[in-house]
């Protein structure tokens, strides 16, 4: 409950979640903006993000396909709507029900269990 109440009041998120896809490729971090101002520095391009799994001793980047470009959204954020970034989990060193750290910029998001 703390943790939740420092996301809404220090970076306007909630409703953070980390997910391992079907194929276990890829791992989604989404998040619900509430206060676009403070989101912004979430969708900053020139934010490199990376999810960090101390367990598994690894840290995974955002793929940039050639067609699509990185697979993350980074628009301006928008009250009440929410936002995910892909990260490619080749070797699928990172399993469901770790404790992963989400890092943009000064962003940090430690400890979220994938799901």
């Amino acid at each position: 409950m703390q943790a939740r109440r420092y996301y809404e009041g220090v970076w306007g998120v909630d409703s953070l979640t980390v997910k391992y896809t079907e194929s276990g490729e890829m791992i989604r971090f989404s998040y619900r903006v509430l206060e676009p101002e403070k989101a912004a520095a979430l969708n900053d391009k020139k934010s490199e993000p990376s999810l960090i799994d101390p367990q598994a001793g690894v840290k995974l980047v955002i793929p940039e396909m050639e067609k699509v470009g990185k697979l993350r959204q980074s628009s301006t954020p928008i009250a009440g709507k929410q936002y995910w970034m892909a990260f490619s989990n080749s070797g699928r060193r990172v399993r469901p029900g770790d404790r992963v750290d989400i890092v943009i910029g000064s962003f940090h998001a430690n400890g979220l269990v994938v799901e």
